[in-house]
């Protein structure tokens, strides 16, 4: 009986050029999750087995670079602007096989600036900066992760301003959350404290008691640091 690998084909038919391409995803059988950071990072017992390093698909043909989360509609102009930055100067490349850190980097950067052109929901943009900010932790980069950190909790919150979150897996709760945390690891501590308050204001009506806790922890956290830099 054959082995079965990591990795298999998934194939895609590129919207920008039309033509049909496979990219390498990672069996879910072997995706191991061995915990979380308090943003939501996941570690895996097995690196290679990360599913964020295919999480963007690049069409080798046009350059166009995109996720399953990406809306099939494009807004007037765009598709003409996406032509004309992206595959008008596009250098034949294929990251449809295995792919290092490195090389999930170079798909994020893509895939941002596809969805920046394209005017993807802030909240999908959001996620691309976090899972760009996570590559770089792995890669012990403080100032590349916090670079898109940065970035991330911008996109989440113009995401809040727009309710351009609302019909997608991130709830009202999970997004204050977020934009608190992303605040804790940017080191604006009263910004965090501001959206963890909101996160626990809405115990009553919440179906996630585990965000709930998470943000009781973190405010806490908040409390005691400040605390103990007062008496320094």
């Amino acid at each position: 009986m054959a082995e079965i690998e990591l990795l298999y084909d998934k194939k895609y038919s590129c919207i920008m050029c039309g033509k049909y391409f496979t990219t390498k995803k990672i069996r879910s059988r072997f995706v191991k999750v061995t915990g979380y950071d308090t943003d939501f990072c996941p570690s895996y017992s097995n690196p290679a087995a990360d599913p964020n390093l295919y999480y963007i698909n690049v069409c080798p043909g046009c350059g166009y670079s995109f996720t399953d989360d990406f809306s099939g509609y494009f807004p007037p102009g765009t598709k003409d602007s996406i032509n004309d930055k992206v595959c008008g100067h596009w250098v034949p490349q294929d990251f449809n096989s295995e792919r290092s850190i490195a090389d999930a980097i170079k798909t994020y950067k893509l895939g941002v600036y596809c969805a920046t052109l394209k005017n993807e929901k802030h909240i999908v943009t959001a996620g691309l900066y976090m899972r760009l900010a996570w590559l770089y932790r792995s890669k012990k980069d403080t100032t590349q992760e916090q670079r898109f950190l940065k970035l991330a909790l911008k996109e989440y919150v113009d995401s809040y301003s727009a309710d351009d979150f609302k019909g997608t897996q991130v709830s009202e709760v999970r997004l204050y959350y977020l934009i608190g945390e992303l605040h804790i690891r940017t080191f604006n501590m009263s910004e965090a404290q501001r959206y963890f308050s909101k996160v626990i204001e809405k115990q009553k009506q919440s179906l996630e008691p585990k965000i709930i806790q998470m943000a009781k922890d973190r405010w806490q956290e908040v409390r005691d640091q400040q605390a103990l830099g007062s008496q320094l």
